[in-house]
């Protein structure tokens, strides 16, 4: 499919992509950066990838796909080094949670002769670095693709598309406006929602920390886990989509109002209304098959 990829970046969405990439043979060659050595020496511990580059220039030399796998902070410095090094018809994608803040970036650079796709692969867990990814994590998940409409980027367009079926995913088009509302609802409101409980819980009287921690309902232990991924990405999701995040935890504090004047008045029936009215949801989530019944759906399994 490519003769050279290149993957920026190898925490656990890339080095998902590496490994995916490894088992399925669907470049000849593979070429990875990263600025942490840590990072590097694990790769190497793993025998993930042979081929390291020292700098962002020489990973995207004569690269046919590129793939940012990198904090949305990082994208400019990256852009600023890699500029004059992208072969001509490069293709470029990411796996980012934003993508209208990132698409200006490369817009401003204004790079001719490459063709820049952003890409959003629906995957991934609580746990961040190399040594938690995993080949599976994209099957049968979700990768959006967002098409700027450019006419002349569809044949780009189809062949990301079949990179990311290879990987096991399966894909939709969509634009970058409808992602970054639709992934503010599904993905950053409750994020949002659990750093604020687990801070709400764990600022509590000290003398109930061992409790609250010992005896935690699985509704807490969910939100723990939420609320354990990686902080460098996530300042720099709310950051970035922070118009889209803003409205819906707007909408969110109303309904919490709501949902607090029926506690105050002991409204029953509201608020069996309310509790009645989410129910199905998630039988809905489980039939579009983005879970199962049992729990820890998508997570790495020992």
């Amino acid at each position: 499919m490519f003769e050279k990829i290149a993957i920026i970046g190898c925490g656990l969405i890339g080095s998902s992509i590496l490994r995916n990439i490894n088992d399925n043979k669907i470049c000849k060659s593979v070429t990875v950066f990263d600025k942490s050595k840590d990072v590097v020496e694990i790769i190497k511990k793993e025998n993930l990838c042979s081929n390291f580059s020292k700098d962002v220039k020489s990973a995207v030399k004569d690269s046919d796909l590129v793939i940012f796998a990198i904090p949305l902070s990082s994208y400019k410095e990256v852009l600023l080094s890699a500029k004059d090094s992208f072969k001509k018809d490069t293709l470029i994608t990411d796996t980012g949670s934003v993508k209208k803040e990132v698409n200006k970036i490369f817009e401003n650079f204004n790079l001719t002769n490459i063709s820049w796709i952003a890409s959003h692969p629906i995957a991934g867990t609580e746990e961040s670095g190399p040594s938690a990814g995993f080949k599976d994590l994209f099957k049968n998940r979700w990768t959006i693709i967002c098409d700027n409409k450019n006419s002349n980027k569809k044949d780009k367009v189809e062949k990301l598309k079949k990179f990311w079926e290879f990987l096991g995913s399966k894909v939709k088009l969509m634009s970058i406006e409808d992602h970054d509302y639709i992934l503010a609802l599904t993905s950053h409101l409750p994020h949002a929602i659990a750093y604020n409980i687990v801070k709400t819980a764990i600022n509590t009287d000290e003398k109930f920390k061992d409790e609250i921690i010992k005896y935690s309902a699985g509704g807490l232990r969910d939100f723990t886990r939420i609320a354990s991924s990686d902080p460098l990405m996530w300042r720099d999701i709310f950051i970035d989509n922070s118009d889209n995040i803003i409205k819906i935890l707007d909408e969110f504090s109303k309904n919490i109002e709501d949902f607090k004047k029926a506690i105050i008045e002991k409204n029953g029936d509201k608020l069996l209304k309310l509790f009645a009215s989410t129910k199905n949801v998630r039988k809905e989530i489980i039939k579009a098959g983005q879970d199962v019944k049992s729990p820890d759906f998508g997570r790495k399994k020992n």
